[in-house]
């Protein structure tokens, strides 16, 4: 099956726009086929953005979206606090080829986009990661997700996981605290469960 999990997506090609605004700022972003949520916002995404902007972490040192799509999480955030170094990874080509167009064409041009499988070919480590992870890969390839965020934090760095409550949350929750030494649920809505982590210090 050809979906959004893979380096090179079969399909043709059928872009379209879509618009949201958050935190006061309107968002642009071009999407297509053979992507995670191509016809809007997906609601997941919208939490995970929500919980990281309420969390007292000051929004500075170096960010990840990890499996990034067409780049919501990372450019959003990169707009909101240009202060952060923002890196965006996808195995998807497609996805990131979109994803330096939409740092573009909303404004925030400095950004880092790679194409990667999970963190095979990104460099560094991080002060903060945040994933909606590809759940149709498979919970191995999930659990993956985990465990090179673990590996890619920085001490007493934080990871973001969103993750629906019927798609797994419950073991994901289980897998991050074998992996980390303080995690909690920071959000719950329509079955959504955020996910936050914190690497020992």
């Amino acid at each position: 099956m050809n979906h959004y999990f893979t380096a090179e997506p079969q399909g043709g090609h059928q872009e379209k726009s879509i618009q949201f605004r958050h935190q006061g700022i309107d968002f642009t972003f071009v999407t297509d086929q053979s992507v995670f949520s191509r016809q809007r916002l997906d609601y997941g995404t919208e939490c995970l953005l929500e919980a990281i902007g309420r969390d007292d972490r000051p929004k500075t040192g170096r960010l990840l979206d990890l499996g990034c799509g067409y780049g919501v999480v990372g450019i959003v955030l990169k707009r909101l606090h240009p202060a952060l170094s923002v890196v965006l990874c996808d195995i998807n080509k497609r996805v990131v080829d979109l994803a330096r167009r939409n740092a573009e064409l909303n404004q925030t041009r400095f950004v880092t986009v790679v194409q990667s499988d999970g963190t095979s070919r990104v460099e560094g480590t991080f002060d903060v990661i945040a994933t909606n992870p590809p759940i149709r890969a498979g919970k191995e390839t999930v659990h993956r997700f985990f465990r090179e965020a673990a590996e890619h934090l920085n001490p007493a760095g934080c990871l973001f996981v969103v993750i629906r409550k019927q798609q797994g949350a419950p073991s994901a929750l289980k897998r991050l605290q074998e992996l980390f030494g303080e995690v909690a649920v920071v959000s719950r809505s329509a079955g959504y469960w955020v996910i936050k982590c914190v690497k020992a210090g």
